[in-house]
């Protein structure tokens, strides 16, 4: 038997806690986006530049996580929060000059 790839948008919608309806409205804006294609039977895929993008929101996540909690003493669960805010909202290339900055200063995304 074959391996199944994907998962299912309900399965998405259940481990996030939010409705089958916002998975399906953010699909759609990821497939216009080219971030994933949903197979038959429903299973949703990254893409290639899906995954590129999951691997560079994954970094700075990490690194400012790590930054919050040991450089300022941010308790773990504040700095996991904010790190996913900041990681959203700040442009792209302002994310990667600070990540960039931040792994110079010697801040060590391995936990």
């Amino acid at each position: 038997m074959a391996p199944e790839y994907g998962i299912r948008s309900v399965d998405v919608a259940e481990q996030l806690g939010v409705s089958k309806a916002s998975v399906s409205k953010a699909l759609t804006t990821l497939k216009e986006a080219g971030m994933v294609e949903q197979m038959r039977y429903g299973r949703v895929m990254l893409t290639e530049r899906g995954r590129a993008y999951a691997r560079r929101v994954w970094r700075s996540h990490r690194i400012l996580r790590v930054f919050l909690r040991d450089e300022l003493g941010v308790d773990p669960e504040t700095a996991d929060e904010e790190a996913c805010l900041l990681e959203h909202y700040l442009s792209e290339d302002t994310m990667d000059r600070w990540c960039g900055y931040l792994e110079r200063q010697g801040v060590s995304v391995i936990e």
